[in-house]
């Protein structure tokens, strides 16, 4: 099956790709050049690539593939959640807002929080494989 972007924005609590964009740039803005914040950015990085690396192949399991591999995926996902928590609250320690960690929603408040947070992994190594070249 081939997947298209209007596909996805038919799922609950989709994030358009103007809005994935304006997250990110809140967050670099905040980031700016605090060493500390780079270098909690960069773990959610590495987090957020190992994930994204499971979730675009997971179309592509067997039924057992999945579930074999589904505890690394949610203990991957349950990391990325953990490293956008860690960079938002050190943020705000720093006087920063970090207003976008609300904008990605909070599991506990809706499910489909956990999936837009997934998704937004996916834009951040996105972002990073197109400015590798």
């Amino acid at each position: 099956m081939v997947h298209s972007y209007q596909e996805y924005l038919a799922e609950p609590k989709a994030l358009t790709l103007e809005e994935m964009q304006e997250i990110h740039g809140e967050i670099a803005g905040e980031i700016g050049s605090d060493a500390d914040s780079m270098e909690l950015y960069d773990e959610l990085m590495a987090v957020a690539v190992r994930y994204a690396s499971i979730r675009a192949g997971w179309p592509l399991l067997s039924r057992e593939e999945k579930m074999e591999k589904d505890s690394r995926r949610t203990s991957c996902h349950n990391s990325v959640i953990t490293h956008l928590n860690m960079l938002a609250r050190y943020l705000k320690q720093q006087g920063k807002k970090a207003a976008w960690r609300d904008r990605l929603g909070y599991e506990e408040d809706d499910p489909y929080n956990r999936k837009a947070i997934g998704d937004f992994a996916c834009w951040l190594t996105f972002v990073s494989g197109v400015c590798a070249r």
